[in-house]
């Protein structure tokens, strides 16, 4: 993935004033989360728009999404007028934490493939540094905003590496958010965890785990990606 745009089936994304570009964890999580019952989400660090086009195109729902860079929210609300689903998202340039300060909602459903590097060399540009690591979105962050405005029967999805999923999991228990639903991904079935997704909510409810291995071997996406991923990626 990569280039300065990526087309999916329904929608093209336009990404070259984008801090990060498509990827493939932000397309697992917008495949993924359960979007049943949900009609109003909000979607967090939202980048090129791509995982409020995702569910856009997969519900009825009203989206929010929040983006703190300037030009990524500029190509964000460029990408979202370009689709059929224009009348239902919203682009806000902002921080999370100020957004949270006006917002006067309650979210279905909250979802975010939020930055995960902590304490390694940041990189050259400010607006990439801003969607890599936690220093304007840290795990605490994300979890008092989002605790804030989700609804009493609304849920968290996140997609986070294997350690950094672990340490969100223990912290959100603090915030009186339990995970219920959790997948592990493999990139191939020789290598170890390499993503955790998970949803969470304010109720404890019925552990469900499961598990995806993305390639069966280089180039060879396993049926089971395939099926999440067929209603988006062209040539499926």
């Amino acid at each position: 993935m990569g280039g300065n745009q990526f087309r999916f089936k329904q929608f093209t994304v336009l990404q070259d004033r984008c801090a990060m570009k498509v990827g493939t964890d932000g397309t697992l999580l917008g495949a993924w989360v359960d979007i049943s019952g949900a009609e109003k989400i909000l979607d967090i660090g939202t980048g090129t728009g791509l995982i409020s086009l995702m569910l856009a195109q997969r519900s009825l729902a009203q989206i929010d999404a929040v983006e703190i860079d300037v030009d990524s929210s500029i190509q964000a609300r460029e990408n979202v007028e370009r689709t059929p689903w224009s009348d239902r998202i919203k682009i806000y340039n902002s921080s999370i934490q100020k957004y949270t300060e006006f917002c006067q909602k309650k979210y279905d459903l909250i979802v975010s493939n939020p930055p995960f590097f902590e304490n390694v060399s940041k990189c050259a540009k400010k607006a990439r540094t801003v969607a890599r690591h936690t220093d304007f979105l840290s795990q605490t962050d994300l979890l008092q905003t989002a605790v804030q405005i989700l609804s009493d029967r609304g849920k968290l999805a996140v997609i986070y590496p294997v350690e950094q999923a672990k340490k969100f999991q223990t912290k959100a228990r603090y915030f009186g958010l339990f995970c219920h639903k959790k997948l592990y991904v493999k990139p191939m079935p020789e290598i170890p965890t390499k993503r955790i997704l998970m949803e969470l909510s304010k109720k404890k409810l019925p552990p469900q785990e499961d598990s995806l291995i993305i390639e069966a071997k280089q180039y060879l996406y396993t049926p089971e990606f395939i099926t999440l991923i067929k209603d988006f990626y062209l040539k499926y």
